[in-house]
């Protein structure tokens, strides 16, 4: 992917930025709607997609930081169904992935997002430590990070009995390559500051 200029003006937009890491260009959107009338999850959102692809259009830095700051970005489930119905096939939940990891650089997230945070780290840990999702693990990470400790207690015995939870971890055999990849994303990261 081409990081290269394409700004036509000396101070870079937030779509400007966007478009160079993902590529989207925030301008093609032409404000059908149609995004926001698939969306399933839009009636939760603060801003519905098109008006984050507007806010991405204006330009407007205090509309910006809203945006960064919005719980619509963490809501967001990259499902897909904004690209399915977008006349213009603008990738949407690529840019609400890149507003999410700037907002976190940035410690802006939403404090409404807290959870929804927590998951995605314990998540990914799980992927990282096992090489695969070891539910058990995630259950007991995000409770950590979450502090929701009663939350669905009550469906974790029927779980087990069920087959569905493990006590130990199903380990993939080279989990030394799953630490590299992990490694060297955090690295690309890193570099791309």
């Amino acid at each position: 992917m081409s990081h290269e200029n394409h700004h036509s003006h000396a101070n870079p937009t937030l779509a400007d930025e966007i478009h160079d890491h993902t590529e989207v260009l925030a301008a093609k959107c032409y404000q059908c709607g149609k995004c926001s009338a698939g969306c399933p999850l839009s009636d939760e959102m603060d801003y519905p997609p098109s008006v984050v692809m507007r806010m991405l259009q204006t330009g407007m830095p205090e509309l910006e930081e809203k945006l960064l700051r919005s719980y619509t970005i963490w809501l967001c489930l990259t499902c897909e169904m904004c690209i399915a119905r977008c006349p213009m096939e603008v990738d949407i939940p690529k840019v609400m992935d890149y507003l999410r990891e700037k907002t976190l650089k940035a410690g802006k997230a939403n404090p409404k997002a807290k959870n929804i945070i927590s998951f995605h780290k314990a998540f990914l840990d799980s992927i990282q430590k096992t090489g695969r999702l070891y539910e058990m693990g995630l259950i007991v990470d995000y409770k950590m990070r979450s502090l929701n400790m009663m939350q669905d207690v009550a469906v974790a015995p029927k779980m087990f009995m069920k087959g569905k939870l493990s006590i130990l971890p199903e380990l993939i055999k080279e989990r030394k390559k799953m630490e590299s990849i992990f490694k060297k994303t955090f690295k690309n990261k890193e570099a791309s500051k």
